[in-house]
């Protein structure tokens, strides 16, 4: 069973479930998670998981299920993960506490895309879903919503501060999203005839004393104009010291940062800025093509005219070019498994250089004397190496590598005084990067 991957490189949006109740740690457990069970079987539908996991992955069934949180179990929790191998991907994430610490039933699904729930029935029971399980677990808060515009809208119940929102017990309303579950505190907080006449798709008040509300039938909508100013009436409706035109201000700007944008890269260096945008998460990615449609690469500044260059000062010509050639192996013994065209020593190679490092952040995580003792005379070598082979450069060796150089045409080129100005931070990655250089001179060089 080959689980259909989630993550992709080419991210995208999906509705994103995060669900924290409470459960009876006295009771057994398979009658404590039977309406979880039930609720989930009936509800899921098209994104049902077809597999389950925990040491192993096996077929989804109630046995399997069962068996797996019993081989995960340890002192105080346990956990298993559920996935599908069909469209569309899936991934949940089941936890449960035991005494001494708090019980605890946390549940993540996510299902992608987003646009899957754009089809009002199926949204229905995905509602169902989860007001069968918080009539059951009780909550403090809950949400759905597409993770996107989550991480845009730095409330503390997702991102780095929901440890302090649940410490506080989720002491006030931060943010409103397409499914809410309002746990009898927060209801308490602001009122339960307040709560429940909030301006929305559907409210609806649980027995347990929770509060399920759901701003408008689908999440896939949600930065449409008309959801927005849904969703900014019911926040400033639960709270309502705050002002309805900032708040619908701020939600507009959210949706403006997610919109769609064309890509205008700069012709040459598209093919390195494609895979830099196709890196950048969802939630950053129109940002990010803004940003790069505007950026244009500097022009090299790592050459001399012909007639200055550095006459070679080293004993041994060829020996010195054997060196370079050594070195210049050393970045393919580096590299050959994360970039197979490393061994072609091609133009095209140099681009998926450059991709690596900027992946990595290479010059970030990686020690600095690293860097500077090891990986630069390897790129520099291999940058000066594919000058050599594909523009019939020839080297003049100097015993400074920073003073190397690769002679084509009227012009020298600096292969490795380029290669340590590309590793001082990962914008020097692109700014400086192998590929850009190459392709410079290559225009320069009759």
């Amino acid at each position: 069973m080959k689980v259909l991957k989630f993550h992709s490189l080419k991210d995208e949006d999906y509705l994103q479930l995060s669900f924290e109740g409470a459960f009876d740690p006295q009771a057994p457990l398979e009658r404590e998670l039977e309406p979880f069970l039930q609720a989930f079987e009936t509800c899921a539908g098209e994104w049902m998981p077809d597999v389950v996991k925990g040491r192993r992955q096996r077929k989804y069934s109630r046995s399997s299920f069962w068996k797996a949180l019993e081989e995960q179990r340890e002192d105080n929790s346990t956990g298993l993960g559920l996935y599908r191998t069909q469209w569309p991907p899936l991934d949940i994430a089941l936890r449960l506490w035991f005494p001494p610490l708090p019980p605890e039933l946390r549940i993540f699904i996510s299902v992608k895309p987003l646009s899957f729930f754009a089809e009002e029935e199926r949204c229905r029971q995905f509602v169902e879903m989860v007001r069968l399980w918080a009539s059951r677990y009780p909550v403090a808060h809950t949400s759905a919503h597409g993770i996107d515009d989550m991480l845009l809208s730095g409330s503390p119940y997702f991102g780095r501060d929901e440890k302090t929102a649940r410490r506080d017990g989720f002491d006030k309303i931060y943010e409103v999203f397409w499914l809410n579950v309002f746990g009898p505190k927060l209801v308490e907080s602001v009122g339960r005839e307040r709560m429940l006449s909030t301006p929305a798709h559907r409210v609806e008040a649980l027995p347990n004393g929770s509060v399920l509300l759901v701003l408008w039938p689908t999440p896939a909508d949600f930065a449409s104009d008309a959801a927005r100013e849904v969703q900014a009436r019911a926040h400033v409706h639960l709270r309502p010291e705050l002002d309805y035109h900032t708040v619908l201000r701020s939600l507009r700007e959210r949706s403006a940062a997610l919109a769609p944008v064309e890509p205008h890269f700069h012709p040459d260096m598209a093919p390195l800025l494609s895979r830099v945008v196709d890196l950048t998460a969802s939630h950053q990615r129109s940002r990010k093509i803004t940003e790069l449609n505007a950026w244009r690469p500097p022009e090299p500044e790592e050459w001399l005219p012909a007639h200055a260059a550095l006459p070679s000062d080293v004993e041994d010509v060829e020996r010195a070019c054997a060196h370079y050639r050594s070195l210049a192996e050393h970045l393919v013994a580096l590299l050959h498994t994360d970039v197979p065209s490393v061994f072609e020593a091609s133009p095209a190679s140099l681009t998926d250089i450059d991709f690596y490092f900027w992946r990595e952040d290479f010059p970030s995580t990686r020690l600095r004397a690293n860097i500077d003792a090891h990986a630069v005379p390897a790129i520099g070598a291999y940058l000066g190496e594919v000058l050599v082979r594909h523009l019939g450069g020839r080297w003049i060796p100097r015993q400074k590598l920073e003073e190397s150089q690769v002679l084509v045409g009227n012009r020298v080129w600096l292969p490795f005084a380029r290669a340590c100005h590309s590793m001082r931070s990962r914008q020097s990655l692109l700014d400086s990067s192998l590929s850009w250089l190459f392709l410079v001179a290559s225009r320069l060089r009759s």
